[in-house]
């Protein structure tokens, strides 16, 4: 006889899902996986239609990021312009500075609506929009 093992998922397993996969609430089925810690970023619920990215882009311009939409991928992207006249001696340096890509993988429906830099965080907003034709709709009985 067998004994059947029951396994739980834990807090810090489900945060890890739950920041790939924007708009995945209900589905969780995709295996593309592909994200670091870096920069650091929250993702937000805000109802069932409306999420956001909150990106930390501390030191990095708003010409020096990128968001871009492939298919059902968002792409965020800091590249940091370097110049003789920007290159610092640092006697401490405890903000990383590093270039970036983070990459998130959208549900059905899901469209980015804008983003916008404010106080250091890339805001990205999300909107999952379902056509009319694919909500449920009442019938009339004749």
């Amino acid at each position: 006889m067998t004994t059947m093992q029951l396994r739980t998922i834990n807090p810090a397993d489900l945060a890890q899902i739950s920041r790939a996969l924007v708009g995945f609430d209900q589905y969780f089925n995709n295996p593309r996986l592909q994200n670091s810690n870096y920069p650091p970023h929250n993702i937000v619920k805000f109802s069932d239609s409306e999420y956001a990215i909150e990106v930390a882009v501390a030191g990095f311009s708003k010409k020096e990021i990128t968001v871009e939409i492939d298919q059902d991928q968002l792409v965020v992207r800091g590249i940091q312009e370097v110049s003789e006249e920007t290159t610092k001696e640092y006697l401490h340096k405890g903000l990383a500075s590093r270039d970036f890509e983070q990459t998130w993988t959208l549900a059905e429906y899901m469209e980015v609506k804008d983003a916008e830099v404010k106080d250091g965080m890339l805001i990205i907003n999300i909107q999952r929009i379902i056509p009319e034709s694919l909500k449920p709709r009442q019938i009339e009985i004749k």
